[in-house]
């Protein structure tokens, strides 16, 4: 169980929340700030004073007052109007982390939302009836206004739902469950769906996916090395040192690690001088991407634990304060950086398939095929992966750098965060592709040098992969091998970790 508070949930907690099935529950504290806030909403209702989204439209429509009789009326008008999402859903596990995010948001006590709002949030993370989401539509400011009214349309009893690996209308399964549609009340609507949980829950599935991707291509940049008998020299600890970034030297000591008994790696003047960039500056650029993650992560774990709607409540009511926290462009910067650092990871790991598949730049046989000629082997396979790189280098132009003004120009500058996350997820996607594609190439290479020559750590690696994917014997349809290569390597089944390294150069 993870206790929420609204300010202190990790991406550690979110990784066991989303893929650990972790239930969430609200700290007693954080309930009784809730319950405060929403006095304070209460008394303005009851005073009659003006204040934005309470009984007032909403953005060039604020100076529109709103009768008294009107306020709840308004807040359901306002959710069914901005739930105008369009595309393909949100993955299941991306809904899943945006319904924890605004929970965990508005029990920080600033939203002035009733305790049975967080409550129901609370429930639907916890029974798995997660919000069907339309994935575009959002301009990231005044938040995720699209996609967030789609998630607060099951509260209402709207909408549909994920439920058991089917999708179904909520009322239905509110039904099953014996749930009660809920009736917003004044502001509820708007602290529903002002804030930046769409683009935050995608960057919070972008780091973890990311994460994973980036040991798995030290791991396997380690099997194309010693397939290429490539010099361990590059990797001496003294130059990455030299150069001081923590997360270069760290990739070196990985490689030298997981190589650390083979008898396939060379040293320099042994079979060449020196390896083409592709090997010899795995760690400078393998590091350099790593160094993304660091700011990312800081990003997330302040944006996961932001009061993000407006107005926000304070000083246990006496002072409302209209702002502009709903801007997403923090997240923005962080997954357009991502975006690059990932695309980066592609485009190196690209460069090592044609290592291994171009018989002009090593001594095995043409594109790997059993048959040169005959049989065309690996060849096609570099050319996904150059199309998928090329790609992925039209999805890393920043979406941050754009922006379009909205709603008669009152909010005239918005963050393009949510289609910046978007496009970082579809660049991941890619990337692990291609690293599959690698790791296909790389086993096969390794086959073509004498195996039990390879170091004990890339034999496992490589025995593990062959019972996904085996040996290519003849031309089959490799597009099978590729797509069951990426989902073996998503679901995280071999242990990417790296024991202490026991031998240097």
């Amino acid at each position: 169980m993870i206790l929420l508070t609204g300010s202190d949930l990790t991406l550690k907690e979110m990784k066991k929340i989303i893929y650990g099935d972790e239930d969430v529950s609200i700290h007693p504290s954080s309930m009784e700030k809730v319950k405060k806030s929403r006095k304070a909403v209460e008394k303005i209702v009851a005073t009659g004073k003006t204040v934005y989204g309470i009984n007032t439209g909403f953005g060039k429509f604020s100076d529109v007052l709103i009768p008294d009789k009107n306020v709840d009326e308004l807040q359901l008008h306002l959710i069914r109007s901005h739930a105008c999402g369009v595309g393909e859903h949100f993955p299941v596990d991306v809904s899943k982390a945006m319904v924890v995010l605004r929970l965990n948001a508005l029990i920080k006590g600033f939203s002035g939302v009733r305790p049975c709002v967080v409550e129901r949030l609370r429930d639907l993370a916890n029974e798995g009836m997660i919000p069907v989401i339309p994935s575009q539509g959002s301009l990231g400011a005044s938040g995720d206004l699209a996609p967030l009214s789609h998630l607060a349309l099951v509260l209402v009893g709207e909408g549909e739902v994920h439920y058991k690996g089917d999708i179904r209308p909520t009322s239905e399964v509110y039904d099953e469950l014996g749930y009660k549609p809920l009736t917003l009340k004044a502001k509820e609507g708007l602290a529903l769906i002002n804030g930046t949980q769409a683009m935050t829950a995608m960057g919070v599935i972008n780091y973890i996916e990311a994460e994973r991707l980036f040991d798995q291509s030290d791991w396997i940049a380690s099997m194309t090395l010693e397939a290429l008998e490539g010099i361990i020299d590059a990797f001496y600890p003294a130059i990455h040192e030299a150069r001081g970034y923590r997360e270069q030297i760290a990739v070196a000591k990985r490689i030298r690690t997981i190589t650390s008994d083979s008898k396939l790696i060379t040293h320099q003047g042994e079979k060449r001088v020196q390896d083409a960039y592709s090997l010899r500056c795995i760690p400078q650029v393998h590091g350099a991407s790593r160094q993304s993650l660091s700011y990312v992560k800081e990003k997330l774990e302040i944006e996961m634990n932001a009061a993000t709607d407006n107005p926000l409540i304070f000083d246990d009511g006496e002072t409302i304060v209209s702002g502009g926290n709903f801007h997403g462009q923090p997240i923005a910067l962080a997954m357009d950086f991502l975006k690059i650092a990932v695309a980066e990871m592609a485009n190196i790991s690209e460069r090592r398939i044609e290592r291994l598949v171009n018989p002009q730049l090593n001594d095995l046989p043409g594109f790997l095929s059993p048959n040169p000629g005959l049989q065309s082997g690996a060849m096609i396979m570099q050319y996904a992966a150059a199309s998928l790189v090329s790609e992925n280098k039209t999805l890393a132009h920043p979406a941050s750098v754009d922006s379009i003004p909205s709603s008669a120009n009152q909010e005239d500058h918005v963050s393009m965060g949510t289609i910046g996350a978007r496009h970082a997820y579809q660049i991941v996607i890619n990337a692990q592709k291609v690293v599959a594609i690698e790791l296909i190439c790389a086993m096969q290479a390794l086959e073509y040098r004498e195996l039990k020559h390879a170091s004990t750590s890339v034999q496992k690696l490589h025995e593990e992969g062959r019972d996904v994917v085996p040996t290519i014997k003849e031309d089959r349809v490799f597009s099978k091998d590729i797509e069951a290569l990426w989902k073996w390597l998503k679901s995280d089944q071999f242990n990417w970790s790296v024991q202490e390294e026991t031998t240097t150069v």
